[in-house]
């Protein structure tokens, strides 16, 4: 039981954080440019989206694996 809480927290922190990141992304590809500054944490603004895309495709696939492993019902106690 204490799997299945672990990966729903985690579920849930995945799609609170893609949220953000998706929100985060420019339609004019500016990325965190956007923001006021906050590309220079980066090197460039063109790796400031480099970066955003690929924490956003990775939180993505987390949250599609961990949708697929709770709806699955693959973490359930088998009934005795």
């Amino acid at each position: 039981m204490i799997v299945k809480t672990i990966v729903q927290v985690l579920w849930l922190v995945s799609a609170l954080g893609l949220t953000a990141l998706v929100m985060l992304h420019s339609p004019k590809g500016d990325g965190l440019g956007g923001l006021g500054g906050q590309a220079q944490l980066f090197t460039s603004t063109k790796s400031a989206e480099t970066t955003l895309n690929r924490v956003t495709w990775v939180l993505t696939a987390l949250f599609m694996g961990l949708t697929v492993i709770l709806s699955a019902g693959w973490l359930e106690a088998p009934a005795v």
